[in-house]
């Protein structure tokens, strides 16, 4: 079985609470319907934004389950020390992620790590 995510405009993101129709309708077949799309507004408050769905799509990035565990362990470790915006190196990835919007800002994969600059960030973490 993959365990690997696609990630998907507004999932993690706030949206309206299912109706009373919806409740309990798992929908048919393998995507799961209604239930599934409920589910994935509520996973988790990490998201990802346009600009990095964009970059992750158009470069064919994509990250696991356990990738995206490890990154919010990492957020958590950041907040704690009161980190705002933060780099985040993970495996062949490095991510800028807004810790107070819990929201990755950008993607970069290790072919184009070099000769870039990140800047307005205030902490680093490996993951």
């Amino acid at each position: 079985m993959d365990d690997r995510f696609r990630i998907l405009p507004g999932v993690g993101s706030p949206g309206p609470s299912p109706q009373p129709a919806e409740r309990g309708r798992g929908g048919a077949g393998p995507g799961g319907g209604v239930f599934a799309e409920i589910l994935e507004r509520r996973i988790g408050a990490l998201r990802f934004s346009r600009h990095a769905q964009e970059r992750m799509a158009s470069r064919g990035i994509t990250m696991s389950g356990a990738e995206l565990a490890r990154l919010g362990q990492a957020l958590s470790q950041v907040e704690a020390k009161g980190g705002r915006d933060s780099l985040v190196l993970l495996d062949d990835k490095a991510l800028v992620v807004s810790v107070k919007n819990q929201t990755v800002v950008t993607v970069v994969e290790r072919a184009g790590l070099r000769e870039n600059v990140f800047t307005n960030i205030d902490s680093a973490v490996i993951a």
